[in-house]
């Protein structure tokens, strides 16, 4: 037996419908999977909404899951029927019980990770990886600025970026979002954005901040250029209130000669040893206990579409995972 979740029209969490599916067959360079953890990303929203469109509908949704090898195709190698693997990766299709994906996505979950873990931790964690070493490498004693402090990507980059020495400031919308940044490392948190440029001022003397990590997208974009010194680095990873718009790119040269960059994990992983950095960085900073991997809401896969509602009326904390 094999169920999936499948929209068959992009819309609302309603769109999302559960159905049987054929169990796949992996071809040559491909795994199958049985999922036993599937990690829930706003990405997935946008694929459900159409701001992202699927190759073709309809579309099994999800980008990442962590389960055991049932088995393999021709010429794979670096994974065996009963491996524990996680991935964190295009093609979409993680929203179901089992699946075929090629095998060189596949990382073998290490001892002392549980299957939840690694369901929840290896598209944020991963993200957080790139986006604090290699899109901008944050140094010992910076001080930086995090959207979404208290969501799943934003406590691990939290976490992570006092690993490395950091001030972090922490952007949140609610008193609980708050508390639950500062229990894990955020030096300073401002509750909304209106005041935020103002703070970022008094906290760092005027000098304001050398990278804004920004997630949330549309409502905050303009905000974060002002908490930006002079060739600041503004990193927009996300579009949770909407896509951003910059009909002018000469906001950047009047705030400063700053920099804008838009990266994915898909870029930054596309290659294997890119790929193995990532998840392998990410695996010891959760195994020195230097990152710790929230899992605070726990859903059915039959129902994903109530895991999107809480999502996106911004009610979820740490990670989410849909349990098959």
């Amino acid at each position: 037996m094999n169920h999936a979740i499948r929209v068959h029209e992009y819309g609302g969490p309603e769109a999302l419908v559960w159905e049987e599916v054929p169990v796949p067959a992996p071809k040559a360079g491909e795994a199958l999977v049985r999922h036993k953890a599937i990690g829930l990303n706003y990405i997935d929203v946008y694929f459900r909404t159409g701001l992202y469109k699927a190759p073709s509908l309809p579309a099994t949704i999800g980008m990442e899951g962590a389960g055991v090898v049932e088995a393999v195709g021709e010429g794979v190698t670096n994974v065996a029927p009963g491996d524990r693997v996680a991935y964190a990766t295009a093609p979409i299709g993680a929203y179901s019980e089992a699946r075929t994906i090629k095998a060189d996505r596949l990382v073998k979950i290490p001892a002392g990770v549980t299957d939840e873990q690694a369901g929840a931790m290896m598209l944020q964690g991963m993200t957080a990886c790139f986006l604090l070493t290699r899109t901008y490498k944050v140094q010992a004693g910076q001080t930086i600025l995090v959207h979404a402090a208290a969501g799943g990507v934003g406590l691990i980059m939290v976490q992570w970026a006092k690993h490395l020495g950091a001030t972090v400031i922490g952007s949140v919308s609610t008193e609980e979002k708050a508390k639950l940044a500062k229990a894990h490392g955020a030096d300073h948190v401002v509750i909304g954005t209106d005041a935020l440029p103002a703070r970022v001022k008094e906290i760092t003397g005027g000098a304001m901040l050398p990278v804004v990590f920004d997630s949330v997208g549309r409502d905050t974009f303009l905000t974060s250029l002002d908490c930006l010194m002079p060739f600041g680095m503004m990193v927009s990873y996300g579009n949770a209130s909407g896509p951003v718009s910059v009909p002018d790119i000469g906001v950047l040269a009047a705030k400063g000669s700053l920099y804008l960059t838009r990266p994915t994990l898909a870029t930054y992983t596309a290659k294997r040893e890119d790929l193995e950095y990532c998840a392998n960085a990410l695996f010891d900073v959760v195994a020195k206990g230097a990152v710790k991997i929230n899992v605070n809401q726990r859903f059915a896969l039959r129902n994903a579409g109530d895991a999107h509602r809480e999502l996106e009326a911004r009610r979820t904390t740490g990670s989410t995972i849909l349990l098959p």
